[in-house]
């Protein structure tokens, strides 16, 4: 016969509290093997406590209530090694982040910040093979890949040859209010169409640059300089701001070589000129 512990007991031997069995009773994740119909409480088996154990320790690694109850309801080896493996990986992307996040904040308590330096460059207008949209700021990156998809099947099948490295446009209101226009590019040898891409001309410009080394994950850091940088010379920002992609992912498969320009426009009446300083874009 099986013993019977009441949900107090079987708290205290699980390390699971009295209120998380309650919620995992009507999450229907963990049943007790006895309700009392008369007073309502709750009995659960001494077989119930691997189980239990179990549930606690996918809880421990952020697994939610849903996942690990349609985990312990399959009896699918295959099933329970797909929902174990996503949950990992969606640890491992989770991970990565937090050490990006702890790397940019070790970079901005820095006692000593490397020097941005800063160019003030014309840029004649030009033509390029573009995509341009509407996007979200959230939705950036796969509109930016499949953007790109798209430009390079295009460029390849009409046979153009890339006369430059790719770039993007993006408004201010992308970053401002979340959703914004965006355009990206691959300058060609001749126009393009196809679907969404079609020539763009891209008008004159005055911009003041600086180059962001590595991955994305800490660009922000970058912008926040090159702004700071603007702020303190007085020169007025005007358009959208431009990316390009010196040595991407499709360049290189190690993010540290990844180079972006990143370019803002500007209203500036003296000759180009490069300025190196230490900023520092830390709150005093």
């Amino acid at each position: 016969m099986t013993a019977l512990l009441s949900i107090g007991e079987f708290a205290t031997v699980t390390h699971l509290s009295v209120k998380t069995l309650r919620h995992y009773h009507e999450a229907g994740l963990l049943e007790p093997h006895q309700v009392d119909p008369h007073s309502g409480y709750r009995y659960y088996s001494t077989r119930q406590v691997a189980t239990a154990q179990i549930i606690r320790r996918f809880r421990d690694l952020d697994m939610p209530v849903r996942d690990i109850a349609r985990l312990l309801a399959t009896g699918d080896v295959g099933d329970r090694s797909v929902l174990i493996t996503e949950h990992l990986q969606r640890l491992e992307r989770r991970l990565a982040t937090t050490a990006d996040a702890v790397g940019a904040l070790r970079r901005l308590l820095a006692p000593d910040p490397p020097r941005l330096e800063v160019l003030r460059r014309h840029e004649p207008a030009r033509r390029v093979t573009a995509v341009p949209g509407d996007v979200a700021l959230e939705d950036v990156l796969g509109w930016y890949d499949a953007a790109m998809r798209e430009i390079d099947e295009a460029v390849d099948a009409a046979g153009a040859v890339r006369t430059g490295p790719p770039g993007g446009l993006y408004d201010n209101a992308l970053f401002t209010d979340g959703a914004g226009h965006a355009t990206v590019f691959v300058p060609t040898d001749r126009d393009v169409r196809a679907g969404r891409v079609l020539p763009v001309d891209l008008p004159a410009r005055e911009l003041a640059l600086t180059v962001h080394r590595g991955p994305h994950d800490d660009i922000d850091l970058t912008y926040g300089a090159l702004g700071a940088h603007l702020a303190d010379h007085a020169l007025v920002v005007d358009g959208p701001v431009h990316e390009t992609y010196l040595v991407g992912p499709r360049d290189d498969d190690a993010p540290d070589a990844w180079r972006t320009e990143i370019g803002w426009p500007v209203f500036t009446t003296g000759p180009a000129d490069v300025v190196s300083e230490r900023t520092d874009p830390r709150p005093t």
